[in-house]
């Protein structure tokens, strides 16, 4: 590949400043920036099949509901579709009061006043977005104009708006410079001053001055020393709310907008996740809740992530990938053995210091492995956060079936289940459900080996600690007693006679969640001729499920 025909795009974008005036990488973030979802305008342009009314409100309305206090609703004098939702706003009251509406349109007068026209009537504080390219290239291929042409094409666009919306008192005004990022620093600077000092902005009025980097074209710190440049030098600094609005080109579009708040930003234009052009808008959902994990509120709500992620598909007629951050089906599955493995030690452990200090776990600090945030935290049920496949281990399937049937395995017995499962999945390929789980461990310890001996009956009389046990040896019955042992030891001792050598070395009791209520598991690891087996028992009575497990053992023999 020729990459050396992009050798210079360090050259074309770096701005003028050295290590020592560089702030942002020792600044750490503290709060969320005022988030700016594009979904209904940058995003809509991206579909091929662009929403119609009905999506567009639906999409509204879960916008609102999640709180976002601005939304750029729309580019009205781009399409019909976009001019009638801006009106179904002045008209109806979808809009809460406290929602700031934005409307997007090119310098140009002609399309301004059509934008001006559309917000007529609206009560909210309305912002207008007005843009120009201003990137070398585009000036020279796309637009035909000389710098200082085009820097005049600019203002008389603000000046438009002014004389279009300047006198009313809810509209606020926004300018990008398209492709800022491939913009000389000292020619974006002096365009935005001058419209700045245009629109005559101050702190009770400030302008949004939106730094889009629109084709993503370099490392993120390269984005953080523009904004930050331009963070520092531009005049009316207090009067104006600096924005980004980063594109994913080259898939650090996330990292853009973290770094460019770090820098200065206040503002960050995206798509809540992350639709638009090419590779997209950056994704305010991951940004969000990437500062919900270092426990800085993001003043947005995702506690159902689910529905909203269903809406957003609905609307887009997009399905999120399963391994989207956050959002994704999969993003809080663990198929690996000893990523399941952690995750459920962790999970044992945040129960157990919610038991020790008398807390709901839900106010226990977080320090689940693999799992940088709790799943619930974003409406996410624990079902999915293990899922066994071939290359799981026996902490996963423990944790699938003491999630789903409420059994506790005992390691020695995980591992050996853990061959069985293996066994299934290598010759399938398949994923394992809790359900096929259960089906394994049944089919290897609670089935029948055959029916050679069979347990008729026994009875225990307490005040003489003694066990009768009568047994069927091939079709013939036995009946023995036996005094101050146990039943599970009166029934070893009476298989004696009929050579059957089995020797309990372990029970674990459980239970298992029936649909009739709980029954007992009795899980037995015995010695049957040297080798090492597992039997398990399952009734209502504890010594009952014993007796069927050690039963169970003595057919192996």
């Amino acid at each position: 590949m020729p990459s050396y025909r992009y050798s210079d795009v360090f050259t074309r974008v770096e701005v003028p400043l050295d290590a020592t005036e560089r702030d942002w990488p020792n600044r750490r973030l503290t709060a969320a920036p005022l988030w700016v979802p594009v979904d209904l305008r940058d995003g809509n342009q991206a579909l091929a099949e662009p929403m119609d009314p009905a999506r567009k409100r639906r999409f509204f309305e879960l916008m609102v509901a999640m709180g976002y206090k601005e939304v750029e609703v729309g580019y009205p004098s781009a399409s019909q579709t976009d001019y009638d939702f801006v009106r179904l706003i002045a008209e109806s009251d979808i809009a809460p009061e406290d929602v700031t509406i934005v409307v997007f349109t090119p310098a140009r007068r002609d399309l301004i006043k059509r934008t001006v026209t559309s917000i007529q009537g609206i009560r909210n504080n309305i912002v207008i977005h007005l843009y120009t390219a201003t990137a070398p290239t585009w000036r020279n291929l796309v637009l035909g104009y000389a710098p200082a042409n085009l820097k005049q094409l600019i203002l008389n666009g603000c000046s438009d708006v002014l004389e279009f919306a300047g006198e009313m008192p809810n509209v606020r005004f926004e300018f990008s410079p398209e492709v800022f990022n491939l913009t000389e620093p000292g020619y974006v600077l002096d365009i935005c001053d001058a419209v700045t000092d245009m629109w005559d902005a101050r702190p009770e009025r400030p302008v949004i001055l939106n730094l889009p980097a629109t084709v993503e074209v370099a490392t993120p710190n390269v984005y953080a020393d523009q904004i930050e440049y331009m963070h520092k030098n531009l005049a009316r600094r207090d009067s104006v709310i600096l924005s980004v609005h980063p594109h994913n080109d080259r898939g650090t579009g996330i990292a853009c907008a973290e770094l460019a708040v770090l820098a200065g930003a206040q503002r960050v234009e995206g798509c809540i996740f992350g639709n638009g052009e090419r590779t997209g808008n950056v994704d305010i959902a991951t940004l969000a809740l990437n500062l919900h994990a270092q426990g800085i509120d993001p003043m947005i709500d995702f506690s159902d992530i689910n529905e909203i992620r269903r809406t957003v598909e609905y609307c887009n007629r997009l399905e999120i990938h399963p391994r989207h951050p956050y959002a994704g089906d999969l993003v809080h599955t663990a198929f690996s053995g000893t990523h399941q493995d952690a995750i459920k030690k962790g999970f044992a452990e945040h129960r157990e210091r919610a038991r020790r200090e008398g807390q709901p776990e839900s106010r226990i600090v977080w320090q689940v492995p693999y799992l940088p945030i709790d799943p619930a935290d974003i409406g996410r049920s624990y079902d999915a956060v293990i899922r066994v496949n071939s290359q799981s281990g026996k902490g996963g399937i423990a944790y699938l079936l003491e999630a789903e049937y409420g059994i506790e395995l005992p390691r020695r017995i995980q591992i050996d289940l853990a061959r069985h499962v293996q066994l299934r999945t290598d010759t399938t390929g398949n994923e394992i459900s809790a359900t096929e789980l259960w089906e394994i461990f049944e089919t290897a310890y609670l089935l029948k080996e055959s029916n050679c001996i069979e347990l008729i009956d026994y009875q225990t009389a307490d005040t003489s600690a003694s066990t009768r046990i009568t047994l069927r040896v091939e079709d013939e019955e036995h009946t023995s007693e036996h005094q101050e042992v146990s039943p599970v030891e009166a029934l070893v001792t009476a298989l004696i006679p009929h050579s059957i050598d089995l020797e309990v070395l372990s029970l674990h009791r459980t239970s298992i969640q029936a649909a009739r209520g709980s029954e007992a598991l009795i899980i037995l690891e015995c010695r049957i001729s040297d080798k090492i087996h597992w039997s398990v028992g399952r009734d209502k009575s504890v010594p009952t499920a014993t007796l069927k497990a050690a039963i169970r053992a003595a057919n192996l023999a």
